[in-house]
């Protein structure tokens, strides 16, 4: 590649970036999208929350409140398939 010789990972900058409130923004509001498809998969009234956070950076979980839910998702895949349908690739750690 002409023009690279050298490529540097500035970790510091990276971790600046993903700790700044721009992308925990970014990342709040795809938790809504999925949290909002996952309210359209699911019973009536069941109750699903977005759970906001920061460790190193900022994040966030979707939570159904209800105890079936971990039966839909192991069934249904339910949280995994609104994942997927918000654009992100899930994969086992």
């Amino acid at each position: 590649m002409a023009g690279f010789a050298a490529f540097e990972l500035d970790h510091k900058g990276v971790g600046e970036v993903l700790a700044s409130p721009e992308i925990h923004a970014v990342i709040n509001g795809l938790a809504g999208q999925i949290a909002a498809t996952v309210r359209a998969a699911l019973p009536g009234r069941t109750e699903v929350v977005v759970e906001s956070y920061t460790t190193d950076r900022g994040a966030a979980a979707v939570v159904i409140k209800d105890r079936r839910g971990m039966g839909w998702q192991a069934r249904d895949g339910v949280l995994t398939r609104a994942a997927g349908a918000a654009g992100l690739e899930v994969r086992a750690r």
